[in-house]
């Protein structure tokens, strides 16, 4: 059985309004209101405060609130999650939800672990990155860290002044990055 996002409510953060989807029991999406596979959130749907006030909305609240307030919550703290995917798209989000707090992957690293994990054989760096571009649980599940080989930022799903603004809030030092 495939889980929907059947709720949607938005947050507002440093970077921008979020939106957020969840089944009723776990968080299905979260992204900025912009990106271009948000859905829009009607602004007085019925039972609008009902949804306001599903305890997985309110644990992402908290989460988000930690995260901007430079707590580094861990994915433990995080609300359920029930992202949907492939199998191969839900690996990949495992290993991202691993990089630590103010530290990056590159592509390359992740799919050579990733190919480890899997014992052995090679796995591309772009399968890995198609995988990360499809990330629909941001911050929380960091994609924010995968960045290029070298001196390559890399992409982001939204905006990459807002990847640059969230490494930049965990501390990394965006100079080895040609921007």
């Amino acid at each position: 059985m495939t889980r929907s996002s059947l709720f949607h409510n938005t947050v507002e953060t440093p970077i921008g309004r979020m939106i957020m989807g969840s089944d009723g029991e776990a968080l299905t999406e979260l992204c900025l209101e912009d990106w271009w596979w948000a859905k829009p959130v009607a602004p007085n749907s019925p039972h609008s405060n009902d949804i306001a006030t599903l305890p997985v909305f309110l644990q992402t609240r908290e989460w988000l609130d930690a995260y901007f307030a430079g707590e580094r919550p861990s994915i433990d703290s995080a609300p359920p999650l029930a992202a949907h995917g492939t199998a191969f798209q839900h690996e990949v989000w495992q290993l991202v939800a691993e990089i630590p707090y103010g530290q990056t992957v590159s592509y390359g690293e992740l799919a050579a672990e990733l190919a480890e994990r899997r014992s052995g054989g090679r796995m591309a760096a772009q399968a890995v990155g198609g995988a990360v571009k499809r990330n629909p649980i941001t911050i929380i599940v960091p994609c924010h860290r995968v960045v290029g080989s070298g001196r390559s930022f890399g992409g982001y799903g939204g905006r990459l002044d807002v990847k640059a603004e969230l490494l930049e809030h965990e501390g990394v030092n965006l100079s080895r990055f040609d921007l």
